[in-house]
């Protein structure tokens, strides 16, 4: 089931466009017959701004009427071509930060209904290194991010040492995904200052954080004990975040099914700063700045 804001929207076009479209084929000629047989026995002594007055429109009428476009435009953009979504976590640091509001396009992966989420036109797949918006599987009321790294048949290993291997399907080697250009980052985890790595992710080149000092591969999540290999179904895939030693992802909770897609996020459309000094005293809903810099496209 899609969320409430996206049935709310849907079931406002609905009325708004009853509204809309009984006035204009019904209510509205009624008027206008009116309005014309008033003009006849005035026998055009009275002008057109007091004829209107004979048979008025109703102002509820006229809103509901006026709003019905700007709604229908609202739920066709973001039900089918770009839905707007904010960052709450850093677990595609440093890729995405808390507070960027990034543009998820929706057709990326196939078009759904607004209310039941089924898909009715296949428009594409999920590649290797995109970043996509999906339903958190164990709770789908929740909007999760991170970058695919497993297809479909593809064998997906990752050792202690955080090197991740993928052994595509039909193939008989599992090959160690290429690291370069290491350098300590501008982050930090508890005490630790994270590693950034420029990953090649099939034809993506991005960047990746990883924490020296977790050398187990344990988070501050539980992972299922034992599980370093991972064979990814059929209509499913598996995903990780940039942020490797502090990311919630199918290392812990499993794989991400074709019909838990949301869409691809492609672009950075605005970026807040919420970082405050400790004594600060305003709320943490305020941002402190702008991040003009974080604008554009996304890797």
């Amino acid at each position: 089931m899609a969320n409430t804001f996206s049935i709310i929207l849907v079931l406002a076009t609905i009325f708004t466009g009853i509204i809309w479209a009984l006035d204009k084929f019904l209510w509205a000629p009624k008027r206008q017959l009116k309005i014309a047989a008033a003009a006849e026995k005035a026998g055009g002594q009275v002008d057109a701004e007091v004829l209107a007055r004979v048979a008025p429109q109703p102002g509820w009428i006229e809103s509901a009427s006026s709003m019905f476009p700007v709604i229908a435009l609202i739920m066709i953009f973001r039900s089918f071509i770009y839905e707007p979504f904010q960052i709450p976590s850093k677990s595609m640091l440093p890729t995405l930060y808390v507070g960027d509001f990034i543009l998820v396009q929706k057709f990326a992966y196939g078009l759904r209904d607004p209310v039941f989420d089924h898909k009715f036109l296949n428009t594409g797949e999920p590649k290797r290194g995109d970043v996509i918006v999906f339903r958190y599987p164990p709770n789908p009321k929740i909007d999760y991010i991170k970058r695919v790294v497993g297809l479909p048949g593809d064998t997906i290993r990752y050792s202690a040492d955080k090197q991740l291997c993928i052994q595509p399907q039909g193939t008989a080697v599992c090959k160690p995904v290429k690291l370069t250009d290491m350098k300590d980052s501008d982050f930090t985890q508890g005490m630790a200052r994270l590693i950034e790595f420029n990953e090649h992710l099939g034809d993506i080149n991005h960047h990746i954080l990883i924490n020296p000092l977790r050398r187990d591969n344990r988070m501050a999540y539980v992972p299922r004990p034992g599980i370093g290999e991972w064979v990814v179904p059929k209509g499913e895939y598996f995903v990780m975040g940039d942020n490797r030693d502090n990311s919630a992802d199918s290392r812990y909770w499993g794989f991400v099914p074709e019909a838990n897609l949301v869409g691809k996020a492609v672009a950075i459309w605005m970026s807040f700063d919420f970082d405050r000094k400790p004594d600060s005293l305003l709320p943490s809903w305020i941002p402190t700045g702008v991040r003009f810099n974080r604008i554009g496209s996304i890797k």
